[in-house]
């Protein structure tokens, strides 16, 4: 069996142990939702009447309790089939930080159902027979193809601000019309949204930006007001035209928007941030000249913007480094065709070059058409002998002092010269390193040794 073939058996075997205990138990949540669209879940998730105390009696080792107090705990498979949640029927207390209930209180499927935040993630499923439980609507809405938060929106957002950012996913993701009084609710709370973590917030960012709904879900999030108070500097893209006003891409906006959507099938994260941001500095930076629209240095200034916005958002040093790498560099590769050997050899040896070959292609495409350099740069990458495109310099400082020089400040422009000139291919070991060294020395004002 594949991998979801063996979850899915795992989760039906959990619902029959525990109905063979005396315990009432579904799958729940999105694996329903996604079943009822066709889609394949990522994961399921069971819910029950037995008290957490009472699922890890009967699992035994196999538990681990995760939110006991929430009543949640994780059930391990021993053959394969990973780890489901198991979650007792609860009614939540009061959330008073926006985020978590102050308490819960084990209750019915029907209340459980309630607690949840839109009716098409609050139906149950009987794995067996098939048979959804549906105490909210869900299925209706899904049909009618609603977004519509169970009960008072409003008090469903309270609970949760992050459900705020989750209705644009899901909205997005699985086209969606969000609700009249479920919008409403959403627009006038969406600068509330201050108050969930960071990290929260991030992650839904990413949910969102890996997805092929990506530009949908963004768009939403400028027109609902939430990208004002997590991305505000995308606000001013919003009517600002490239060139002529007429131009297929349309402004600065369309064009962030066509970009994601022309990003391949399953970018990474730090790419799809980067092309949501690669021309965040343009607002900053237009200028007029004589008819003439530009944009001078955006991309140093939508690195600095792209740093600011990742630290916020307390992404990892690494992504924050890529991200902002990408935008910094996403136009570097227009002319590739034209740079020096040793200046295309070391761009094409960083790490992020296959994200950084994607993004150029998908921001060419979405205003100039296709653009031959991402061939070129693939196929100089093809064509290089064995061994790494970047190898290791040929000399170090350490060789210098060895052939008798003196550190100092004429290092760094010694051994730069002299791997411009091994990437350049005009030197290839050590030996005509050295014979360079000594032909140079004069012209960096070193007396020879």
């Amino acid at each position: 069996m594949t991998n979801h073939e063996n979850h899915r058996d795992f989760a039906t075997r959990i619902v029959g142990r525990l109905r063979h205990e005396g315990f009432q138990a579904y799958w729940a949540g999105g694996c329903v939702r996604d079943l009822l669209l066709g889609l394949q879940p990522a994961d399921y998730d069971v819910a029950t009447d037995a008290t957490p105390e009472q699922v890890m009696g009967i699992f035994g080792r196999r538990t681990i309790p995760v939110g006991v107090s929430f009543g949640v705990v994780r059930v391990r498979d021993s053959r394969g089939g990973g780890e489901v949640e198991v979650a007792t029927f609860r009614s939540d207390g009061a959330y008073v930080d926006g985020r978590h209930p102050e308490s819960v209180v084990f209750s019915s499927p029907e209340q459980d159902a309630e607690r949840r935040d839109f009716t098409i993630n609050g139906m149950f499923s009987d794995p067996f027979s098939g048979e959804v439980i549906d105490y909210v609507g869900g299925r209706a809405d899904l049909d009618a193809r609603i977004l519509r938060a169970i009960g008072d929106p409003w008090a469903r957002f309270r609970e949760d601000k992050l459900r705020l950012l989750r209705a644009v996913r899901f909205a997005s993701r699985f086209r969606l019309e969000i609700d009249p009084a479920t919008r409403s609710a959403l627009v006038t709370m969406a600068s509330q949204i201050h108050v969930v973590a960071a990290e929260r917030i991030a992650q839904e960012l990413r949910r969102m930006l890996v997805h092929e709904s990506r530009s949908k879900a963004m768009d939403r999030m400028l027109e609902t007001g939430l990208a004002a108070h997590i991305v505000p500097p995308l606000l001013p893209m919003k009517g600002i035209f490239q060139g002529k006003p007429m131009q297929p891409e349309g402004d600065l906006w369309d064009h962030v928007l066509l970009v994601l959507d022309l990003l391949p099938h399953e970018p990474s994260f730090p790419l799809a941030f980067a092309a949501l941001l690669h021309d965040v500095g343009k607002p900053r930076t237009m200028a007029t000249h004589k008819g003439r629209i530009s944009f001078h240095n955006h991309e140093l200034v939508g690195r600095k913007i792209a740093d600011e916005l990742c630290r916020r958002l307390k992404l990892s040093n690494t992504e924050r480094e890529r991200v902002c790498w990408l935008v910094e560099f996403h136009q570097y590769l227009g002319d590739a065709k034209r740079l020096r050997e040793a200046k295309l050899k070391r761009m094409l040896s960083m790490p992020g070059i296959d994200d950084l070959l994607a993004l150029h292609r998908a921001d060419s495409l979405a205003s100039i058409g296709e653009s031959p350099q991402v061939d070129y740069c693939r196929y100089y990458i093809e064509a290089q002998p064995s061994g790494p495109i970047n190898p290791a310099p040929l000399l170090t400082g350490h060789d210098l002092v060895r052939h008798g020089l003196s550190p100092g400040s004429h290092f760094s422009t010694i051994l730069e010269q002299i791997r411009e000139a091994q990437l350049d291919r005009l030197l290839n070991n050590k030996r005509e390193a050295l014979e360079w060294l000594d032909e140079h020395l004069t012209s960096f004002k070193v007396e020879n040794p």
